[in-house]
């Protein structure tokens, strides 16, 4: 895990230049706005079930605690 912070730590701006280049190299202008629609949607659904999974926590433990008392 620590050898991630590491890498990540050594990422500045002309490796994220590069970055952005290859990318536009690789997919060109038009899919880049596609593939970032994509990973929105992505992301939106994976908040979406894991606040779905959070509230079914919260409310299990309420539950479990009002048999107790």
């Amino acid at each position: 895990m620590t050898y991630l912070f590491i890498f990540l730590g050594a990422i500045g701006p002309l490796q994220i230049a590069l970055i952005v280049i290859a990318v536009l190299l690789l997919f060109g202008g038009r899919k880049i706005p596609e593939l970032m629609k994509g990973l929105g949607e992505g992301m939106r659904e994976f908040k979406k079930a894991r606040n779905t999974i959070t509230d079914e926590t919260k409310e299990e433990d309420s539950n479990k605690e009002a048999l107790k008392n």
